[in-house]
């Protein structure tokens, strides 16, 4: 699995990433809120460990943020903080499941394992939107201002994925592990040249861009300004 560590601990932070690490997972961490923020809001990640109590945001702003952008991604929230009230509070944020410190390891695992065993929840619509822009899922077809928009298979599961992160930064890394389901860098400008034509498609002769390149880090698709 892909997990990621929010902890602003180090000590027990570097404990569970080596933990999880040669349990065989791929372990990203973050010491502080704002970091953390960015990772899970930007990364497709298995499970989210959450410390609480954080720097800069805490966890529950955290959670409250990426559930609302629409991040689904299942988060252990870990705390002090034992109360029943504490952990309604971050129930109703977001987390899936509570985890109040100090804790047993294995108890941890899991925990983890039983979230990444759920189900994802399913998205039903047929149609993604964004402003003048329609994709249909049933009908395999886009539009734009009601104009169809000829496109080869995999710009259109590129576009999709866009569409499903509205608004959110999506990575060369994130194109390439689920458009082209390549786990390594094959050296080439093959993401950079499908985008390119996808943008010409989508945005030429319209007034206001939807897909824009966020320097050094993708792309995201967006509602005008």
């Amino acid at each position: 699995m892909k997990l990621l560590i929010v902890e602003d601990d180090r000590e027990a932070a570097s404990y569970l990433k080596r933990a999880l690490s040669e349990a065989g997972h791929a372990v990203d961490y973050a010491a502080a809120g704002r970091d953390g923020l960015m990772l899970a809001a930007a990364e497709p990640y298995d499970v989210i460990i959450l410390d609480r109590m954080l720097p800069e945001i805490d966890g529950l702003a955290i959670l409250r943020t990426i559930r609302a952008s629409g991040v689904k991604t299942p988060v252990l929230l870990l705390t002090a903080l034992g109360g029943i009230d504490d952990r309604v509070e971050g129930l109703e944020a977001g987390a899936d499941d509570y985890l109040v410190k100090p804790f047993a390891f294995a108890e941890l695992q899991a925990r983890v394992n039983a979230l990444a065993r759920r189900p994802p929840t399913q998205d039903l619509r047929v149609e993604l939107v964004v402003a003048d822009l329609k994709l249909d899922l049933l009908k395999r077809t886009v539009t734009r201002a009601g104009r169809r928009i000829e496109l080869q298979p995999r710009e259109f599961q590129i576009l999709e994925y866009l569409l499903r992160h509205a608004g959110r930064v999506v990575t060369r890394t994130m194109l390439l592990e689920s458009v082209w389901d390549f786990h390594f860098d094959p050296k080439t400008n093959i993401v950079e040249t499908h985008m390119s034509r996808l943008r010409g498609k989508v945005d030429r002769g319209h007034g206001r861009e939807l897909i824009h390149t966020v320097r050094g880090a993708g792309y995201v698709l967006r509602e005008p300004d």
